[in-house]
């Protein structure tokens, strides 16, 4: 607890009952002397006396060191739930001899007959005493409607999600935008003040010339422009694909990619890096670290999360995407660009997280490029799963660049690899091992800290949106 500065210390009462709660105790920053107080005592009779003298009492201090953190309970105790059961005429009998398993046990501990004991998940969830002020009505802006909703049980919003105004198209749509909201352009131009985001809206603007479908993250590593300003600007140049291949990438207006076979070089593939035994290499060997994990969840007992810091349309008025460089700041012109391996899949590369999500056009192997290009010129169909593509390809995709990624890790960890088959069989192996292994994602470690400026391509773009 003491390495965690945002954990709280927990005191048990009966530390032997787990269904025991603790009360918790706060950090505090100190400055405090440890004191070593001996008190001597020197009992005897003076000659000549009658009756006993009082004792000498001399106290000795000495100074052992400086305490620099204490920990202070000040919260209430949490209720108390015991494994009891309430018997005839209100008799008590303890039930922790029947429900706690302190050793191995047959299968005749299992199958015994016992009174139904649930314990609360969770009782308070604050340990201090607050006064609770009920929320008034809300005072929403003006020309906010409630949602249409359907449904008995429904958890109101606290407040109005805030717009940006893109446009969601799914794949069985029948008709695409051909120009944004008026939301959409109005929006932009309110925050479009000084020259720099005009550059920008031209720079991306272009590269919707160059190329109809983009990524975020690809955006983000051709032009410097602030996170949220991007936010305003891409509905304001294109729409957002929900399903089929094109799924989360942003389409130039007035572009159907249904409609075009050239287009099937822009599809999406959702990539995960594969591991496990089977593979040669299990999750802890993997080079590339897990940015989330289940192994540091924390309960509510942390003291509090750091709170991201939100941006209001004055501060992108006042230039937010490129005022105040000091010495130590990148320039304007890259501050918020990404590497190219953020989009681009490169050989000899490893992803910079385990799921990544490319379009085929930036998967820069010939090899993988000869899968995507087998039935140019031949496109009849456009699928929600393959799009203009092969049956198949993806997983075809999936399986070459898992090889791929399996011979990195065999040439900077031979000792992983020492005791497997050799590269042909490895290839015959990953042949008909198609599709992902989800499970195996599931078991990651350490937090990752991704480079200056990088974003994780598993986040959902959706919720900034709607």
């Amino acid at each position: 607890i003491y390495a965690d500065p945002a954990k709280r210390l927990e005191l048990y009462f009966r530390p032997g009952d787990p269904y025991c709660h603790p009360v918790c105790a706060n950090r505090f920053p100190t400055s405090t002397v440890l004191l070593r107080v001996t008190r001597r005592t020197r009992r005897g009779q003076q000659l000549g006396t009658e009756g006993p003298t009082p004792p000498q009492v001399r106290l000795e201090m000495d100074i052992l060191g400086i305490v620099t953190t204490v920990y202070k309970f000040q919260g209430m105790s949490d209720f108390q739930y015991l494994a009891m059961h309430s018997g005839p005429e209100g008799k008590q009998t303890s039930m922790y001899d029947k429900v706690l398993m302190l050793k191995p046990e047959k299968e005749e501990f299992f199958n015994r007959e016992l009174p139904l004991y649930i314990p609360p998940p969770i009782f308070s969830r604050l340990d201090t005493p607050i006064d609770y002020f009920y929320r008034p009505d809300i005072q929403h802006r003006e020309g906010y409607n409630n949602p249409q909703v359907s449904g008995e049980n429904l958890i109101g919003l606290s407040r109005a999600r805030r717009p940006h105004n893109a446009i969601f198209v799914n794949f069985d749509d029948e008709e695409i935008p051909a120009k944004p909201l008026d939301a959409a352009v109005q929006t932009w131009n309110k925050v479009c003040t000084n020259p720099v985001d005009k550059k920008v809206e031209e720079e991306l603007r272009k590269l919707f010339e160059v190329r109809p479908v983009w990524s975020r993250n690809a955006v983000k590593a051709n032009i410097s422009v602030h996170p949220d300003k991007l936010k305003l600007l891409l509905p304001y140049l294109a729409y957002y694909m929900l399903t089929g291949p094109w799924r989360s990438l942003w389409v130039r207006f007035g572009y159907d990619p249904r409609k075009h076979p050239e287009a099937k070089i822009y599809q999406v593939l959702d990539f995960r890096i594969r591991c496990g035994m089977k593979y040669g290499y299990a999750p802890n060997d993997m080079p590339v670290k897990a940015k989330r994990s289940t192994y540091n969840y924390s309960l509510p007992i942390t003291v509090r999360k750091q709170v991201s810091h939100t941006v209001s349309v004055h501060d992108l008025k006042q230039g937010l995407g490129t005022g105040g460089a000091s010495g130590t700041r990148k320039p304007p012109s890259s501050r918020y660009k990404l590497k190219e391996s953020i989009y681009i899949f490169q050989e000899g590369a490893l992803p910079p997280y385990r799921q990544m999500f490319y379009q085929l056009c930036d998967l820069n192997v010939e090899s993988l490029q000869k899968i995507i290009h087998r039935n140019d010129g031949s496109e009849s169909e456009c699928t929600e799963r393959d799009g203009w593509c092969l049956p198949k390809t993806s997983d075809d995709l999936r399986d070459r660049m898992s090889l791929m990624i399996k011979q990195i890790i065999r040439s900077t960890r031979p000792a992983l690899f020492s005791n497997t088959t050799s590269s042909e069989d490895c290839k015959e192996q990953l042949a008909y091992e198609s599709g992902e292994d989800e499970d195996d994602e599931e078991e990651e470690e350490e937090d990752f800290k991704p480079s200056d400026g990088s974003e994780n391509e598993m986040e959902t773009e959706i919720l900034d949106y709607v």
